[in-house]
């Protein structure tokens, strides 16, 4: 967490929302803001040298001017500004190398009406060496959670799991939500939890939050018939106590480690994405894991942390990790 806090900067609405949650993270961070504008150089043929040099001169004193207002705004704050004459994603990665966290906005000026996520955006979480924030657009009027149903089924239908089915799954815990001001992470307490937990428990100390640690898990493969003809109370008390049991094991660490951080485990029989992104409706912010790999190609996000990037209704934390390693048994 030592390195600064980048920001991707194109002059977009969203990109200075973007701007602005980053120099508030630097300042909790104690540590300098970067924003970075980059563009592609224009081809000599299409434009001739003074209008290349026009086109970065834009850039340039767009990033001068976004750096001013933020340091007026934060006194205190370290800002500086940097253009580049590259592709963004290839700008930010580079960046992203030496940074302890990137933000970008979740579009900026490209894309189309109804476009949750932009290819730069998509790009930098997937296969960032440090953990990227995405943070989305304001919408104007909108109360909070007015459309968390219908953006939590749809998240499940893309990540590739069931909704509610049986009168079974249609459980985020009563007090999912009800409370503003929550940092909320996801976990698999059966999966490696380190990263993912730290990042979110660093998150919520600094914002004086309570902690929600959501664990979706689903019934065993050998009870199929559970979601047709019900689940007997005993049979899934018995793997209610199991899943709880493995969260509070997974947890148990860094309760002791950031012992003013109030933790609420949220273990609920419901497709993951689903989950998070109803638990995101009135959440500061919410954090998730994604394995990494030592070659940029080879990194991709998982269903759940791609669902949740275009369907959460705060900004996301992708926090990667390293894969884990492969025992002589294993697959």
């Amino acid at each position: 967490m030592s390195g600064p806090v980048v920001a991707g900067v194109d002059g977009s609405e969203r990109s200075l929302a973007a701007a602005g949650w980053a120099a508030r993270e630097a300042l909790d961070r104690a540590v300098p803001l970067l924003l970075l504008h980059a563009s592609p150089p224009l081809p000599p043929r299409v434009s001739p040298v003074p209008g290349a040099d026009a086109w970065e001169n834009v850039g340039e004193q767009m990033i001068r001017q976004t750096a001013t207002d933020l340091a007026g705004r934060h006194p205190g704050l370290e800002v500086t500004g940097r253009h580049v004459s590259a592709p963004a994603d290839e700008a930010l990665l580079t960046a992203a190398r030496s940074a302890g966290l990137m933000v970008v906005g979740t579009r900026g000026w490209g894309g189309f009406d109804g476009l949750a996520v932009g290819s730069v955006a998509l790009r930098v979480a997937t296969a960032a060496d440090c953990p990227v924030v995405t943070v989305p657009e304001r919408r104007a009027g909108a109360a909070p959670g007015a459309d968390e149903a219908a953006g939590a089924d749809e998240a499940a239908e893309e990540a590739g799991g069931a909704g509610e089915a049986g009168g079974v799954a249609d459980e985020t815990g009563e007090e999912a939500g009800e409370e503003a001001g929550e940092v909320v992470a996801a976990l698999d307490a059966h999966g490696r939890v380190a990263e993912t937990a730290d990042f979110a428990f660093r998150a919520a100390l600094a914002r004086e939050a309570r902690l929600r640690v959501v664990h979706a898990w689903a019934l065993p493969a050998a009870a199929p018939s559970a979601w047709m003809i019900g689940v007997l109370e005993e049979d899934r008390a018995m793997w209610e106590d199991q899943e709880g049991q493995a969260v509070s094991d997974a947890l148990r660490p860094w309760r002791t480690r950031y012992p003013q951080v109030d933790v609420l485990p949220d273990v609920v029989l419901l497709n993951p994405a689903q989950a998070l992104v109803r638990s995101s409706a009135r959440a500061l912010l919410l954090v998730v894991g994604r394995r990494t790999a030592g070659r940029v190609a080879e990194r991709h996000l998982g269903p759940v942390a791609h669902a949740v990037l275009h369907h959460a209704h705060c900004p996301v934390a992708v926090v990667p990790h390293p894969q884990p390693k492969k025992t002589p048994n294993s697959a």
